[in-house]
C-alpha cells in the first residue's frame, strides 16, 4: 500500500512538496483528533485522585477548543495542498501527453487506440485527481493514528498494546490479501472501461453509415455488450472485494470485544488500575478504526495503481525521434525532393514499399498513379514522418529528414487530403490555422485564391461563422477548398495533394482545381490521384504496384511504352477508379 502511495508521489515532479505538506498536516490533524481522549483521560485521573480544580477543568476545554479549531485548519490546509497539487499535477501529465502524442508514429492512431487515448485522459486521470488525490494524505494519518493508538494501550497496560498490535497485524495480512486480489481486479475493470469507450466511440462516429445499412440492431448491440460487459466485470470487482472487506470488519469487531475483555478481566484481578481501564474505554472504540478506515480506502488506491499502469503504458509507446538539428536551406544543386532505396513496413509486418528510388527537382510535379493498396500514399506519409522508414533515406533539399527537425520539416510542407478535417470553430480560425500569425488581409487573400470567399460571404456570420466538428455542416467541396485556402496561407515550398478531388461532384472539382492551381503556382509537387486529367501534365509519372515502381516517365512516354499505365488508361476500368 505504502508502495502505491510512493508512486503517485513519484510523478508529483515540482509538486511534490505540496504533498509532503499535506502529510504533515494530516499527521498534525491525527495528532490533535487524539488530544481530547488524553486530555479527558488527565481530567478523569485528576478527578480519581482528588487533585482536579476548577482552573484545571477550564484549561482543559480552552485546549480542547483550540485543538478541534486547529484540527479543522490543519484538514482544510491538508485538503488545500493535495487536491492542488492532483489537479495541477494531472494539468501538467495531460499537456506532456499531448506533446507525447504529437510525437508518435501515425500509425499508433490507425490501430484502435483511439478508445485507450480517450480512457486515459477521461477516465484515469480522472479518477486519480479526483478520487485518491483527496484520500492521500489521509491514508498516511491513518497509520499515525493507528501507531498512536497502540502506544495508549501499551501506556495502559503492556499486555493491552501487545493485544493490540497482534490484531492490528491480522488486520493487515487480510488487508494486504485485499490489495492481491484488487489489483488483479483493478485491471479488469479499466480495460473494460476502455472498451466500453471505444465502443461508443465507435458507434457515434460510424452513426450514419450503420443508420443507412440499417444495422442499428447489430451496432446496438455491440454497444449494449460493452455496457453490460463493463457493469458486469465491475460487479465481480465489488463480488472480489467484498469478502476482505467483510474479514477486515469482523476482525474489528472481535478485537475491539477482545481488548474490552481483556481489560475487564486485568481490572477485575487488581491487575489494573482504574484510571487506566477508564483510559482504555476512553480509546477503546476509537482503537481500530483508522486502520479498518485505511482499508476501506483501499480500493482506490488499486485502482490508482491500474490507472496509472495504463497512463505510463502511454507513455512508454515509442515515439518518433526528433533530435535533428540541421537546417535545410535553398541548393539549387540537389533535388527538392529524393528518395533513396526506401524499404518500409507497418510494424513488423512484410515489407509495403520495397527499394523506392526517385527524384523531384524543385517545381516539378510528381504524380504516383496505381491500383489500390500499392503503397502510393504511404510514400506520401513517409515524407513527413509520419512514420519513419525501415530502410534506406528521404532527403529534402539534400538532408535527410530524420535529421531535421520536425517543426522545420512540417514548414516545408503542405498536405491536401480526400478526407478534410475542420475544427469546431470560426472559419477564420480554421483557415488561419495554416499560419497563426497571418493578418487579416492575408487569410482573406487565401480565401480568395481558394475560390471559397463567396460562399464564405453567403454564411450569416462570413468569415466568423462556427463550422461543426469536422466540418459537418459544409459540403465537402467547401470544406476541401477551406482547407487548401489553410495550404496557400501557409505557402510552403513543397505541397501533398492526395486524392484531392477524388470524392467531389463536378461543380466542385472546377473549383477545386481552380484553387489547386493557385496553391501549387511555384510549388514541389506530389500528388497522388485517381484522375487522370490531374496528372496528364506531371513532369513524371509514376506507377506504384506491389509497392516498387512499376513503371516511370511522362505521359506520352508511358503510353508509347504500352504498359501497365498505357492500360489502365486505355482500360479506365471501373474497379481502378479511374475517371476521365
Amino acid at each position: 500500500m505504502i508502495g502505491l502511495i510512493k508512486r503517485i508521489i513519484g510523478v508529483s515532479g515540482k509538486y511534490k512538496g505540496g504533498i509532503y505538506g499535506a502529510f504533515i498536516m494530516s499527521f498534525l490533524k491525527g495528532m490533535l483528533m487524539k488530544a481530547p481522549i488524553i486530555l479527558m483521560y488527565f481530567i478523569i485521573s485528576a478527578y480519581l485522585e482528588g487533585t482536579i480544580t476548577q482552573a484545571i477543568c477550564v484549561r482543559t476545554a480552552v485546549i480542547i477548543v483550540a485543538c478541534v479549531i486547529a484540527e479543522a485548519i490543519a484538514q482544510y490546509l491538508a485538503d488545500r495542498m493535495q487536491s492542488a497539487a492532483g489537479y495541477m499535477i494531472f494539468a501538467d501529465m495531460r499537456m506532456k501527453l499531448g506533446e507525447h502524442l504529437r510525437r508518435l508514429p501515425m500509425g499508433y492512431f490507425t490501430e484502435g487506440n483511439i478508445g485507450k487515448i480517450s480512457s486515459v485522459l477521461s477516465t484515469d486521470m480522472v479518477f486519480i485527481e479526483e478520487n485518491c488525490m483527496m484520500v492521500l494524505a489521509d491514508m498516511m494519518s491513518y497509520l499515525f493514528s493507528q501507531l498512536i493508538m497502540i502506544l495508549f494501550m501499551f501506556f495502559f497496560d503492556w499486555r493491552l498494546g501487545i493485544a493490540s498490535a497482534v490484531i492490528s497485524g491480522l488486520m493487515i495480512l487480510l488487508g494486504k490479501g485485499m490489495m492481491k486480489n484488487d489489483l488483479v481486479h483493478s485491471d479488469e475493470k479499466q480495460e473494460a472501461a476502455e472498451t466500453q469507450t471505444e465502443a461508443v466511440l465507435n458507434f457515434t462516429e460510424g452513426i450514419g453509415i450503420i443508420k443507412t445499412y440499417n444495422l442499428l440492431g447489430d451496432k446496438s448491440k455491440e454497444l449494449t455488450d460493452s455496457f453490460e460487459t463493463n457493469c458486469r466485470v465491475n460487479l465481480d470487482f465489488e463480488d472480489s472485494h467484498m469478502p476482505f472487506k467483510r474479514g477486515v470488519f469482523l476482525i474489528y469487531g472481535l478485537g475491539t470485544a477482545v481488548i474490552l475483555g481483556l481489560s475487564a478481566f486485568l481490572y477485575s484481578k487488581g491487575m489494573m488500575e482504574l484510571k487506566f481501564f477508564i483510559g482504555m474505554m476512553l480509546c477503546l472504540f476509537d482503537l481500530f478504526v483508522p486502520i479498518r478506515t485505511f482499508y476501506d480506502q483501499e480500493a482506490r488506491l488499486t485502482v490508482m495503481n491500474s490507472c496509472m499502469d495504463r497512463i505510463e503504458a502511454l507513455f512508454a509507446e515509442k515515439e518518433l525521434t526528433d533530435n535533428g538539428t540541421e537546417n535545410i536551406s535553398d541548393n539549387a544543386s540537389v533535388p527538392e525532393i529524393e528518395y533513396q532505396n526506401v524499404t518500409f513496413a507497418y510494424d513488423t509486418k512484410k515489407d509495403v514499399l520495397k527499394n523506392i528510388s526517385f527524384k523531384a527537382p524543385k517545381g516539378e510535379m510528381i504524380a504516383l498513379v496505381g491500383p489500390s493498396g500499392g503503397g502510393k500514399s504511404t510514400i506520401a506519409s513517409l515524407l513527413t514522418r509520419f512514420w519513419d522508414v525501415k530502410s534506406g533515406s528521404i532527403l529534402l533539399k539534400g538532408k535527410d529528414i530524420r535529421k531535421i527537425p520536425l517543426a522545420t520539416l512540417m514548414d516545408n510542407i503542405s498536405m491536401v487530403f480526400q478526407r478534410v478535417y475542420l475544427f469546431q470553430d470560426t472559419i477564420y480560425n480554421n483557415i488561419a490555422l495554416g499560419r497563426p500569425d497571418a493578418t487579416k488581409e492575408e487569410i482573406i487573400e487565401a480565401a480568395k485564391k481558394a475560390r471559397c470567399y463567396d460562399f464564405i460571404m453567403e454564411l450569416p456570420d462570413g468569415f466568423d461563422t462556427v463550422i461543426g466538428e469536422g466540418g459537418a455542416s459544409l459540403s465537402g467541396g467547401q470544406a476541401q477548398r477551406l482547407s487548401i485556402a489553410r495550404c496557400i496561407l501557409k505557402d510552403s515550398p513543397i505541397v501533398i495533394l492526395d486524392e484531392a478531388t477524388a470524392s467531389v461532384d463536378a461543380d466542385n472539382e472546377s473549383y477545386i482545381q481552380s484553387a489547386i492551381s493557385e496553391l501549387c503556382k511555384g510549388k514541389t509537387l506530389l500528388v497522388i490521384a485517381h484522375r487522370l486529367n490531374t496528372i496528364i501534365s506531371a513532369d513524371k509519372i509514376m506507377v506504384i504496384k506491389d509497392g516498387q515502381i512499376a513503371e516511370s516517365g511522362n505521359h506520352s512516354t508511358l503510353m508509347q511504352k504500352k504498359g501497365i499505365y498505357h492500360s489502365m488508361v486505355t482500360k479506365r476500368a471501373v474497379s481502378t477508379g479511374w475517371k476521365n
